[in-house]
């Protein structure tokens, strides 16, 4: 579904890209757990992790913003808000590497930082996550921070080629997108239809009006109340699990919805694909071998599938390069992984002898 020369042509045009962003902007914090030491605190008795080394990465919406960059986007505007602390000022420290404007990143005194801080320890030659340590204000930003988002949305998402939206928290109103985002979005995409807003949202896809949506199984299934009336749909070439009907009128009527394609990540199976009036089709998986990290694997696809269609890729095709980039990043163990243009070129010809 990708031929060579188009996969040229499209990581060709990335370095004129411009691509805004919205959303939760994280910090991951990897602390590295000295090997083979099991030390005991004296007052507790329990174990008392010993750190060696920590590594800082921009999560979330950084997961997207490393991933975009690693693929050679020109230029990544991000609308977020984080907190005037020292977890963000190493997430900044993180995104002054990549091609990233920080102007419309809040930071926000009243703000937490959403960091993840994970624990690492290395068992039989590989990193193990312990239980990771969630930092965030449980809350709605607010109301004049949610104005000026909205204010710097507006103005990022005309100066861009394309718009991704990140919606990362399980709590409704309780992170940079918001129903006065979901609001603007709806406004700007009836302003500007033939521009991309591709929207990835962990629980909330259903209450989205607007734009090219995107999630995993889980997240899509359900989202239309009726999902178990469909009869007679298949999985075109793959053999068909009990779910998959749910599934697949689950994601056709989001792309009815919208009227934009409709996109669902299905593991190793690949990437559902649905078009307003057409039937849902499989863009298969690219097969990889060995032990795998899944972390950030979907934000991979993300950036992979965003590229694509702001390059003039069909949605098959821009679900063919998401396949192609997530199956480079799970396999960067205990990280979430990037890939860069040579990796996808690799990747394609070992899937493509």
């Amino acid at each position: 579904m990708l031929t060579s020369d188009r996969l040229d042509g499209i990581l060709r045009t990335l370095p004129r890209l411009t691509i805004g962003l919205v959303g939760d902007l994280f910090l991951d914090r990897y602390l590295e757990l000295v090997a083979g030491s099991r030390e005991l605190s004296i007052e507790t008795g329990q174990e008392a992790y010993q750190i060696e080394r920590v590594r800082n990465s921009p999560g979330a919406l950084g997961t997207v913003l490393n991933n975009l960059a690693a693929l050679g986007v020109g230029l990544l505007v991000p609308v977020t808000a984080i907190g005037d602390d020292g977890h963000g000022y190493d997430l900044l420290k993180g995104l002054r590497k990549l091609p990233v404007d920080l102007a419309n990143v809040l930071c926000l005194p009243d703000r937490l930082t959403p960091t993840y801080t994970k624990p690492m320890r290395l068992v039989d030659g590989a990193w193990q996550e312990l239980n990771r340590l969630d930092v965030r204000t449980r809350g709605p930003l607010s109301s004049a921070a949610t104005a000026e988002v909205c204010r710097r949305l507006e103005i990022v998402f005309r100066s861009s080629d394309g718009l991704i939206v990140l919606d990362q928290l399980v709590d409704e109103d309780c992170g940079v997108v918001s129903a006065a985002v979901r609001d603007t979005l709806a406004r700007l995409a009836s302003e500007s239809p033939d521009k991309l807003i591709f929207v990835d949202s962990r629980r909330f896809l259903a209450k989205f009006t607007a734009g090219v949506l995107k999630g995993n199984r889980s997240e899509v299934i359900g989202t239309v109340p009726d999902a178990g009336s469909a009869v007679g749909s298949a999985l075109r070439g793959v053999p068909a699990a009990p779910a998959d009907a749910d599934l697949m009128e689950s994601i056709a009527a989001l792309a009815r919805r919208t009227g934009r394609p409709a996109y669902c990540t299905v593991g190793e199976r690949g990437i559902l694909v649905a078009e307003p009036g057409q039937a849902v089709t499989l863009a298969p998986g690219v097969p990889v071998t060995g032990p795998i990290d899944i972390v950030g694997a979907g934000d991979s696809a993300t950036s992979g599938i965003v590229c694509g269609l702001l390059a003039g890729a069909l949605p098959h095709e821009a679900a063919a390069l998401g396949n192609l980039v997530a199956s480079i990043t799970v396999q960067q163990l205990g990280t979430t992984g990037a890939a860069t243009p040579q990796q996808v070129r690799e990747a394609w010809r070992r899937h493509n002898p």
